[in-house]
């Protein structure tokens, strides 16, 4: 092997290990402790309490990782996140186990939100204006699916997990993979076409109970896709309630606010969605024994009406018997109400009668006295008395009564009716008047 090496060449051969040793010092002694300024990325804390990340240009153009060791991290007075822009404290080195440059951060500050934080904040502001993580236009989920749908990437662990878990959980839902990249800069369009497909199989005959978007934690840049207004659009116009589990808990996207339901991790989406087989059948066990119950309660009700009944009707001289003591007891009642009846009316009709011949007696000399007044004046106008005076009364023989020598002629016809009888006349001579009136009057 050291055949085509020149004799110089020969003369130092470093081990692996010493020449990552001496790259390290010699990054060590040309670079002091610095300030460099970036981008967040990638952040995580270790059980340990270290945390490791990586700071990236503004314009994403390089990054460095680093490691911040639990002494110097309890210095920092925020809580970092990615996105944010910090100034940081440090020294270079090589991490020997990889060979790897590495910022080994000793102090951080922030500096403000970087330019794809700041960028997330501006559109979150707008969709939010135009109402798309409304919560009065999300809906529930339903409590038994049968089918639902997992749009992400068939290569990716998140995918695994989904399928893990819904075994587990509810095996008999049916599971329908829509598969689409999850990440890069063509990963916007086609989780907009995979949503597509599904509201196409959704409307044609493959209809879902629900849905589920999902992918694996990263840093900002690798769930960017689902901070894309296309994205976001696609997801509030679902046809089924959708489910979107982005990330870790930490992480939280456009489209986990845009979706009818956000699960902090993948797995827990398909726990929101599918009730739990065993939890499910213990409710059911629950409603059984509940309307088992009642039905009991309720035929015990009808069985003991139905016992009644059958008493009833076992004894039928005994309902004859009854019925005949109360016909007897309600004509007892009657006749009783009649003579209570005819006593007050027999009572009543003494009173009256009382009264009517008290009252009788008291107007009967005043009605005599009256009578006997009226009957004197009848007497005195009786026409008879005028007669037996002398006087006559004449009429035609028609029984009109004669007033005026007017009404008679010559040779008429008259009556004279005196006190004792009725006189036959033949009128001989009339006294001349002017205007006198011939009557009528037929001769003998």
């Amino acid at each position: 092997m050291t055949q085509g090496l020149a004799g110089a060449d020969r003369a130092r051969i470093w081990s692996v290990s010493a020449l990552v040793q001496a790259v390290g010092d010699t990054l060590s002694a040309r670079f002091a402790t610095f300030v460099v300024r970036g981008e967040l990325s990638g952040f995580t804390r270790a059980a340990s309490g270290h945390a490791y990340f990586t700071l990236k240009d503004e314009h994403g153009q390089a990054t460095l990782r680093c490691a911040m060791f639990r002494r110097a991290f309890a210095s920092v007075g925020f809580q970092p996140g990615d996105g944010m822009l910090v100034e940081i404290r440090g020294q270079l080195a090589v991490y020997e186990a990889r060979g790897e440059l590495q910022v080994v951060v000793e102090g951080m500050r922030q500096a403000g939100a970087g330019a794809l934080y700041e960028q997330f904040l501006r559109l979150k502001a707008r969709l939010e204006a135009q109402g798309l993580f409304d919560a009065g236009r999300k809906r529930g989920l339903p409590r038994f699916p049968r089918r639902v749908a997992v749009v992400t990437s068939p290569a990716a662990a998140a995918w695994r997990d989904v399928m893990t878990a819904l075994a587990r959980r509810a095996p008999h839902v049916e599971v329908v993979l829509i598969p689409t990249p999850v990440q890069g800069a063509e990963a916007p369009a086609q989780i907009v076409q995979a949503l597509a497909e599904l509201a196409l199989a959704h409307r044609t005959g493959l209809a879902f109970d629900a849905a589920i978007l999902c992918r694996g934690g990263g840093s900002l840049e690798d769930l960017w896709a689902f901070n894309d207004e296309r994205v976001v659009r696609a997801v509030v116009g679902c046809p089924v309630p959708l489910v979107c589990g982005v990330g870790h808990e930490t992480d939280v996207s456009l489209a986990d606010l845009a979706a009818d339901l956000r699960a902090p991790t993948p797995t827990a989406a398909a726990e929101l969605v599918a009730m739990d087989r065993d939890t499910a059948l213990q409710a059911q066990d629950r409603l059984f024994q509940r309307l088992e119950h009642r039905v009991r309660q309720r035929l015990d009700g009808l069985n003991q009406g139905l016992d009644q009944v059958a008493m009833r009707l076992a004894r039928p001289a005994q309902v004859l018997s009854g019925l005949e003591r109360r016909q007897a007891l309600m004509a007892q009642r009657l006749t009783q109400a009649r003579d209570q009846r005819l006593r007050e009316a027999r009572v009543d009709a003494g009173v009256l009668q009382a009264r009517l011949q008290a009252a009788t007696k008291g107007q009967w000399p005043a009605q005599r006295q009256r009578i006997d007044g009226l009957a004197g004046r009848l007497h005195a106008l009786d026409p008879k008395r005028v007669l037996e005076r002398g006087y006559a009364w004449l009429s035609d023989p028609l029984g009109q009564p004669l007033t005026s020598v007017t009404q008679v002629h010559p040779d008429d016809l008259v009556q004279g009716v005196l006190a004792d009888g009725v006189l036959q006349m033949r009128v001989t001579q009339v006294p001349t008047t002017t205007g006198r009136k011939r009557r009528g009057t037929p001769k003998p």
